[in-house]
């Protein structure tokens, strides 16, 4: 008798598939036992020049390993083409059980400088096509009692980084978004859970830096496939209890990440004023402010 495997049974749609992590998950979907929608429009990082090949082959390389696999190239970005991703692994495969929200563009740049556009455009792919891809599946999971999604949000957002307000932004909403959708769809069985990733994939290699070569040599093991336990086990009936939760992935290390909670309080029987706001609450609470660290500065050791 052939040995189960984690995910025997449940199809997953993962978007931007074709290329990085979300190939990398593809991959590991299907090694682990799932059918696998492979959802990618083969764009560059702008989100420009659409291909669907590389969804194609990622499709061919799985059935080569003998699993099974489609490859399905509408935008998360409309909710109408979110709607037909989801139709996709119904009408292939029966079912859906398992939403990976990977899809993403950049479009960098200082603020004061960032077109509307530039925005805009992100937002729509990151935070729109990861509410989008959910909404489209949340009837099929709510019909058959249970369901995961999965959302890779970034220490962008989380922590921050130079230049990528728009990212940040849109990273920062998928993480609420999946607290939102754990908090209104556990009383269905359903899950939600983020991953922020480091990994050295074309978006990484696309952030300007002095030393190219360094940058790399230091970052070489964090790949792609780092992803894939931590994903596939969020995904598995094993994590039946685990929603509502970030976590990162850099290398061979995992972290739980905090979420927004009260960290210092002062009460005042008269009320607040400007002066005493001044003079009394922000000194007592200085040392809870946080600094304006990037993501460098606070994970600012080598991955192991």
């Amino acid at each position: 008798m052939p040995e189960s495997k984690p995910l025997d049974g449940k199809v997953a749609v993962i978007t931007g598939a074709g290329r990085g992590i979300g190939r990398a998950l593809a991959l590991g979907f299907a090694a682990s036992g799932a059918h696998v929608v492979v959802n990618d429009l083969g764009a560059n990082l702008q989100g420009s020049d659409k291909d669907l090949s590389p969804a194609q082959e990622v499709v061919a390389e799985i059935k080569a390993a003998g699993g099974e696999a489609v490859a399905d190239g509408h935008s998360v970005a409309d909710p109408k083409e979110a709607e037909a991703i989801v139709a996709t692994a119904v009408e292939t495969f029966g079912r859906v059980d398992i939403i990976v929200n990977n899809a993403g563009i950049v479009r960098d740049g200082l603020f004061h400088k960032m077109s509307y556009d530039d925005f805009d455009s992100v937002m729509k792919v990151h935070l729109y096509g990861s509410y989008n891809v959910s909404r489209a599946a949340a009837p099929f999971f709510r019909e058959q009692k249970g369901g995961s999604y999965l959302h890779f949000t970034s220490t962008a957002g989380l922590i921050g980084n130079l230049g990528q307000v728009n990212y940040s932004a849109a990273k920062a909403g998928i993480a609420a978004l999946s607290r939102g959708i754990a908090i209104d769809m556990s009383r269905f069985n359903i899950r939600s859970n983020c991953i922020a990733p480091f990994a050295l994939t074309r978006m990484v290699l696309s952030v300007p830096t002095d030393d190219r070569e360094a940058f790399i040599e230091k970052r070489k093991h964090m790949t792609a496939e780092k992803m894939v336990p931590l994903s596939v086990f969020l995904c598995s009936d094993d994590a039946s209890d685990v929603s509502g939760q970030v976590f990162a992935v850099k290398g061979n290390e995992m972290f739980t990440m905090s979420q927004s909670r009260p960290t210092r309080s002062m009460h005042r029987e008269s009320g607040w004023t400007q002066e005493s706001i001044r003079d009394v609450f922000i000194p007592a609470v200085r040392s809870n402010l946080y600094s304006l660290e990037t993501t460098m500065e606070v994970f600012h050791w080598d991955a192991v």
